[in-house]
């Protein structure tokens, strides 16, 4: 029959819905959540991801300020407004696009980031947080994966989930967002000899590699659910993910598709996060 597709677009509708309810019901009582983006350069990828989070935004009802900088601009002048949108009360969540220009790190450009706007969840607090078990800022991506995986209404706890790649963007915090949820958890990565034999036990897969094919169909257990974080061009151009889809979607029972899974869900999350910022404010 092949696997069921989990519908990013459908449930970042209902999941939009819920937030702009919520979002115009804190205006009403006088704190209107603000995010602020930075862009700095000219790569296409990312001006495209910068105006869907900001058409989002206006969508919902949040406040947005969109800062876009040449390429020239220089690290202490970045530095300088974060700082500024860090003491903006009207702001309630701050985030610099990635990749920035090389002689910008991105590591100060994140640890300047006021922990208590850093909706992202980059920061070395937000990371802590997470280890910890602590309430805070979970990264967009995995945030909107386990949103995917509870969608299925399909138990976590006790299941055995494999993750595919080890990054501090989605890698690692979706393994501990799965451990947090009660998931026996394996991390698989580029050495890792025989990635097969741990996913053929897995009953929850989450590939972000970054590459073509890595999960395929003989690797897959039968009625998992596979999570496809990836986002590549096949022979012919076109978008595709990590996950050879044709293979496995006969083997799996849930299957995220590329475009269409997890990339509705990350600006989702983002402006939850953002909400969420609001309402700690509004509540102090």
């Amino acid at each position: 029959m092949g696997a069921r597709l989990i519908d990013g677009l459908a449930l970042s509708r209902q999941s939009r819905q819920d937030i702009a309810t919520r979002a115009a019901a804190l205006t009403a009582s006088g704190t209107r959540p603000g995010l602020a983006v930075i862009l700095v350069g000219e790569d296409p990828a990312s001006a495209v991801y910068v105006r869907n989070k900001v058409r989002a935004c206006e969508e919902l009802g949040l406040h947005s300020v969109f800062d876009k900088c040449p390429e020239t601009l220089s690290q202490a002048d970045l530095l300088a407004r974060i700082d500024a949108l860090n003491r903006d009360p009207s702001i309630h969540g701050i985030l610099v696009q990635m990749p920035l220009p090389r002689h910008i790190d991105p590591h100060t450009v994140i640890a300047a980031i006021s922990p208590d706007k850093d909706v992202d969840g980059y920061s070395v607090q937000s990371a802590g947080d997470l280890v910890c078990g602590l309430p805070g800022f979970r990264p967009c991506t995995p945030y909107g994966c386990m949103k995917l995986i509870e969608s299925t209404g399909q138990p976590i706890a006790g299941k055995h989930a494999v993750v595919i790649g080890r990054s501090n963007t989605v890698g690692k915090p979706m393994a501990l967002l799965l451990l947090q949820a009660n998931a026996t958890v394996t991390v698989c990565h580029s050495g890792t000899p025989d990635l097969g034999v741990h996913t053929r036990q897995a009953d929850i897969v989450v590939v972000a590699t970054g590459r073509r094919n890595t999960l395929t169909g003989d690797r897959v257990r039968p009625g998992a659910i596979v999570i496809d974080v990836g986002i590549n061009r096949d022979d012919d151009g076109k978008l595709c993910g990590d996950v050879d889809f044709a293979s496995v979607q006969q083997v799996a029972g849930w299957i995220t598709p590329v475009p269409g899974g997890v990339g509705p869900m990350t600006i989702t999350m983002l402006l939850e996060n953002t909400l969420q910022s609001a309402q700690r404010h509004a509540a102090r």
